[in-house]
C-alpha cells in the first residue's frame, strides 16, 4: 500500500486547525465568518424541503404500501438491482377466492353465480389498484427518492465543504492576527543604552522572523477567501436550483392526484355495474339503471340493496300521508340533498326540519315535513335530535 506520511500529517493538521476553530468559536473565543442573509434563507428553505420531501415520501410510500415487510422487499430488491416479483393486490386475491369458492358450490346456484360476479369485480379492482400503484411510483415516488438520494446528497456535499472551507479561512484570519500582534511587539524600539548589545541583534533578528510569518499568513489568508468565495458561489448556485425542485415535485403531484381520480373512478364505475349486476339476480334489490346519475362524492350514489324500487315508491302516495299522534321527532340536516322525483323532499344543508315514520316505508327512509312542504328524505342525511 503506497502510504504518503506527508499527506497524511498535512490532512491532520488542516483537521486539528479545523476542531481548534470550531471548539473556538463554540466557546465564543473566536470570531466566525457569517454568510449573509440571502445565502442564509437559501439554507433554511433546502433544509425545510428536504424534511418535508422526506416525510411526504416515507408516508406515500405506507399509503401506497400499507405493508412493512413488502416495503422492505422492495427496498432490498432495488439495492441489489434486480425486478421486483410481480405481486397480485389483495383484492386480486378476494377475487380468486370467490372465483374458487363458486366453482365447489357450484356456479349454476344464486350463490355460486353472485360470487362469480362479485369476484369478477374483486380482480378488476385489484387491477385498477394495481396500475395506480406503479403510475404513481413512477410519477410522484420516483422523482422525490431521486432529489433525496441525488441532488440534496450533492448539496449537502458541497455544504459541508464550504463549512470545512469557512473553518480554514478563519483559522487564517486567526493566525494573521496574532502574527500582527507578534510583528508589531517585535518591532518595538530596542534600548540602545542595554549593557548587552546583542540583544537588539536578537530584537532584529524577530521582527524580521516575525515579518515573514506575517507575509505567508496574508498568503493564506488569500488564498483561503478565495477557495471560499468560489466554493460559496458553488453552493449558491446548487441552492437556488430547490426553486426548480419545487416546480418538477409541482408537476409530479398533480400526475398523482390525475392518478389517484382515475382509480377511484374506475373503482366507481366498476362497484355501480356490480350494483346493476346483483340488482337483476337479488330478490327485492335496486335497480340501479333507475337511478339519476350522481356523482360519486355524493352519498346518496351508492343506496342499500334492499330499498325499496320505483314501482314501490310510485305506490306510496305522500300527499296521503299523515303524521302519527305522537312519535314525531326534530331532525338537523348534515348534507344538501336534491329529491329524484315529486315524492321526495329537498334538503339543504343545517335547516332543521319534521321527521317520522310510517308503515311500508324502507327503514333508510322518513317522511320529512318543512312547512307545507312534505316528502321522503334518506336518512343518512339527517342527524334525528332528542
Amino acid at each position: 500500500m503506497d502510504f504518503n506520511v506527508r499527506k497524511f500529517a498535512t490532512d491532520a493538521g488542516i483537521f486539528f486547525s479545523r476542531a481548534v476553530q470550531f471548539t473556538e468559536e463554540k466557546l465564543g473565543q473566536a470570531e466566525k465568518t457569517e454568510l449573509d442573509a440571502h445565502f442564509e434563507n437559501l439554507l433554511s428553505r433546502a433544509d425545510c424541503t428536504k424534511n418535508w420531501t422526506e416525510k411526504i415520501y416515507r408516508q406515500t410510500e405506507v399509503v401506497l404500501q400499507p405493508n412493512p415487510g413488502a416495503r422492505i422487499e422492495e427496498f432490498l430488491y432495488e439495492k441489489l438491482d434486480r425486478k421486483v416479483p410481480p405481486r397480485p393486490t389483495n383484492g386480486e386475491i378476494l377475487g380468486q377466492f370467490m372465483l374458487e369458492a363458486a366453482k365447489e358450490f357450484g356456479a349454476e346456484t344464486p350463490y355460486g353465480s353472485t360470487l362469480i360476479k362479485v369476484g369478477d369485480c374483486q380482480r378488476r379492482l385489484g387491477g385498477a389498484e394495481r396500475e395506480f400503484l406503479q403510475t404513481s411510483s413512477i410519477s410522484f415516488l420516483t422523482p422525490l427518492r431521486n432529489f433525496l438520494e441525488g441532488d440534496w446528497r450533492t448539496i449537502s456535499r458541497e455544504r459541508k465543504l464550504l463549512e470545512n472551507l469557512r473553518l480554514d479561512l478563519d483559522a487564517c484570519k486567526a493566525r494573521l492576527k496574532k502574527a500582527k500582534a507578534a510583528e508589531t511587539k517585535a518591532a518595538a524600539v530596542p534600548d540602545f543604552q542595554e549593557t548587552r548589545p546583542r540583544n537588539y541583534v536578537l530584537s532584529a533578528s524577530a521582527s524580521a522572523l516575525w515579518n515573514e510569518e506575517l507575509d505567508k499568513a496574508e498568503h493564506e489568508l488569500r488564498v483561503a477567501q478565495t477557495e471560499f468565495d468560489r466554493q460559496a458561489e458553488v453552493t449558491r448556485l446548487l441552492l437556488e436550483g430547490i426553486s426548480s425542485t419545487h416546480v418538477n415535485h409541482l408537476r409530479c403531484l398533480c400526475e398523482f392526484v390525475e392518478a389517484q381520480a382515475m382509480y377511484y373512478s374506475q373503482c366507481h364505475k366498476y362497484m355501480l355495474e356490480l350494483q346493476r349486476e346483483l340488482g337483476r339476480r337479488c330478490p327485492g334489490s335496486l335497480d340501479v339503471n333507475c337511478l339519476p346519475d350522481r356523482s360519486p362524492t355524493d352519498p346518496s350514489a351508492f343506496l342499500p340493496l334492499n330499498s325499496s324500487s320505483p314501482l314501490e315508491r310510485d305506490a306510496l302516495q305522500i300527499e296521503e300521508v299523515q303524521p302519527p299522534a305522537s312519535g314525531t321527532r326534530k331532525a338537523k340536516v348534515l348534507y344538501d340533498y336534491d329529491a329524484a322525483d315529486s315524492i321526495e323532499l329537498s334538503l339543504r344543508a343545517d335547516e332543521l326540519i319534521t321527521v317520522y315514520t310510517v308503515p311500508g316505508i324502507d327503514s333508510d327512509w322518513l317522511i320529512g315535513e318543512r312547512g307545507n312542504q312534505k316528502g321522503r328524505v334518506p336518512v343518512t342525511y339527517l342527524e334525528l335530535l332528542s
